[in-house]
């Protein structure tokens, strides 16, 4: 398992349809059986930063099979208006530092 982060940098004026154009990118996403999960986060401080996390079985079915099945040209064309916002990309690890979510009472 391996979890790539792409961070945007996008223009108030584009971030509805931005969202929205993810949302239907998200269809590709969920047809996938390389991605196990994924979320787009907005900065609260820095309204117009945006990080998507997208988990996948391994960086080689992301590059190497994903990128090369119909569902990423489903993918690629919802969000392909945003490519050039991207600030960063990149697949990351997990070390092990980790503590899952939890509602506290």
């Amino acid at each position: 398992m391996i979890t790539e982060y792409i961070r945007y940098r996008i223009d108030a004026d584009r971030a509805n349809a931005f969202v929205a154009d993810y949302t239907s990118a998200a269809k590709s996403l969920d047809a996938s059986e390389y991605c196990l999960g994924y979320d787009l986060a907005r900065s609260v401080e820095t309204p117009e930063s945006f990080i998507l996390r997208i988990i996948w079985t391994s960086a080689d079915d992301h590059l190497g099979k994903f990128r090369k099945s119909a569902e990423f040209g489903a993918f690629l064309g919802a969000i392909r208006n945003y490519v050039p916002d991207i600030v960063e990309m990149g697949h990351y690890a997990e070390t092990g530092v980790t503590r899952a979510p939890s509602v506290r009472a």
